[in-house]
């Protein structure tokens, strides 16, 4: 059961926060996982349930910035909440536009933390969703053979029938087929849904 829960990982060096926040975290429904330092941290294997990071700015090994940076590309999908024993603006101003969606000077109030623990699963929800939609999409495309992803490319590109036929020297006859062999695959519902699915197949990750 608790392998479904959404995940909130916390890095602190300080065993009385991570203990407290245990408590916290487990009230609310959620599955702890804590560590003592950023490298305990790399090395947990990845979860696929929506999931976020309780992040201490100063550990013994990596700082909370390093490891912010370390996991940007490899985990966009569990956010990142900073707490902090310091007020440092700058550090603030550095892990906020690093992405970090919170910064909390300790001591916190357990209702704040709590709130923002809930935004970031959110996010994280909606980008696991995301990244499902996105193989989805993928697979399919993968199935279409070489011409069917040609006429594919110029529908979206807004060539009409006739024009792709010219180009492809095929008759018109074959490119509807072809178009409705791609529709059919891709379950698109309609040319705009197509192109949609084109735009998101055609932008870099990240």
């Amino acid at each position: 059961m608790t392998d479904t829960l959404p995940t909130v990982f916390v890095v602190d060096d300080d065993v009385s926060v991570r203990e407290s926040l245990e408590l916290l975290i487990r009230f609310a429904q959620w599955q702890p996982r804590l560590f003592e330092s950023a490298q305990d941290f790399l090395a947990e294997p990845r979860t696929q349930v929506p999931s976020c990071l309780v992040l201490d700015i100063n550990l013994p090994d990596l700082n909370g910035l390093d490891l912010q940076a370390a996991i940007a590309n490899e985990r966009p999908d569990t956010p990142i909440i900073f707490i902090t024993g310091y007020g440092d603006i700058p550090l603030t101003v550095r892990a906020m536009k690093a992405g970090a969606v919170e910064f909390l000077t300790k001591p916190f109030d357990d209702d704040v933390l709590l709130n923002a623990i809930a935004d970031a699963l959110e996010r994280s929800r909606i980008a696991l969703a995301q990244q499902d939609h996105l193989h989805t999409l993928q697979n399919a495309y993968a199935s279409l053979t070489p011409r069917e992803q040609e006429v594919m490319a110029m529908v979206v590109a807004g060539h009409m029938n006739k024009v792709i036929a010219s180009d492809l020297a095929i008759s018109e006859i074959t490119v509807k087929a072809h178009r409705g062999k791609a529709m059919r695959k891709m379950k698109a519902r309609s040319l705009a849904d197509l192109v949609k699915m084109a735009a998101l197949l055609a932008t870099p990750p990240g």
